[in-house]
């Protein structure tokens, strides 16, 4: 007989399994929203979202224009939550406010989609919210949701390809646009295998998957989870935004092999500084740039401080 904690497992996270279709930078905004989610928040409870914290947990620089855009479709896009009983439709925004020439954003969630956003939350620690913020494929993000949901479980349940495309909005369930990597072999290489790849290498997470055939052909995909050593520290939700901007900016320095107090203290202390250090690790850690052998000298000569000594 199947346990209630594994059945609660299976069953609570409507948003994870609901059908709708992100871009990266959205999946992005959306997780930035989930490390703010507090239970006593009020009904109305407008979040803030800083540019410079942006910058500090992701190493992505935004602009007003892009995330005017992200947002104006978030709002616009509807979630799809169906189980046996009732079909929803939802939206994420009651409003969204771009304060001028002060760098963050207020937003306001639609009171209807609250509840799910927690049952979401629930799902994940601040290290796993910080993972997800470094997975750059919408799909892998996608997919790191679902195998968060089962990672008590050590394998998801079995998804018919049909349901599985239609949760990533691979395939329009009315037909109008169509169908994403209908070759298996696409649908390995473009979606699945990525996914593997980037929640291995950057998340507590290890997971693998199998292709489950009917007849010829493959009807259904299963994925295996189990844990593993975390390789990164999560982001200091907690903290201040200048304050997480800071921590995660000794953390590079100290990966970087630059530990001299005086070269730290100048880093940190310069506002332009710190905003070429998080380009740099962005750029370094999605392979826009090389450098295996020494990447702390590559930032100081980015930086204009070639000269100085790395310890």
């Amino acid at each position: 007989m199947e346990s209630t904690d594994a059945l609660q497992v299976r069953q609570h996270n409507a948003i994870t399994t609901a059908r709708y279709d992100y871009t990266a930078c959205q999946l992005d905004l959306l997780f930035f929203l989930l490390s703010k989610l507090r239970r006593e928040d009020a009904p109305n409870q407008e979040y803030q979202i800083h540019m410079n914290e942006v910058v500090a947990m992701t190493g992505r620089e935004w602009h007003y224009k892009q995330l005017k855009e992200a947002t104006e479709s978030m709002g616009s896009r509807m979630f799809e939550v169906e189980n046996d009983e009732s079909y929803v439709q939802l939206w994420m925004f009651q409003k969204v406010e771009y304060v001028k020439g002060q760098g963050f954003l207020r937003i306001r969630l639609s009171e209807d989609i609250r509840p799910y956003l927690f049952e979401l939350k629930n799902n994940f620690t601040s290290f796993q919210l910080f993972s997800a913020l470094k997975i750059s494929s919408k799909y892998a993000k996608r997919i790191y949701q679902l195998a968060s949901q089962w990672k008590d479980i050590g394998e998801t349940k079995t998804y018919d390809l049909e349901e599985f495309k239609l949760m990533l909005k691979l395939k329009d369930a009315k037909g109008k646009e169509p169908e994403q990597f209908q070759r298996i072999s696409d649908l390995k290489a473009k979606v699945l295998d990525i996914a593997v790849r980037q929640i291995n290498e950057n998340t507590e997470l290890k997971i693998g998957y199998t292709l489950l055939k009917q007849g010829r052909s493959f009807h259904a995909v299963r994925f295996y989870v189990t844990r593993q050593q975390p390789k990164q520290l999560p982001i200091p939700f907690e903290e201040s935004p200048e304050q997480a901007r800071v921590v995660m900016a000794r953390r590079h320095l100290e990966d970087l092999g630059i530990k001299d107090a005086q070269l730290v203290g100048r880093i940190l202390g310069d506002e332009h500084l710190l905003n070429e250090l998080f380009k740099f690790m962005y750029r370094l850690k999605t392979d826009k740039i090389r450098a295996d052998k020494n990447p702390g000298g590559l930032l100081l000569t980015v930086l204009g401080l070639k000269t100085a000594r790395i310890s």
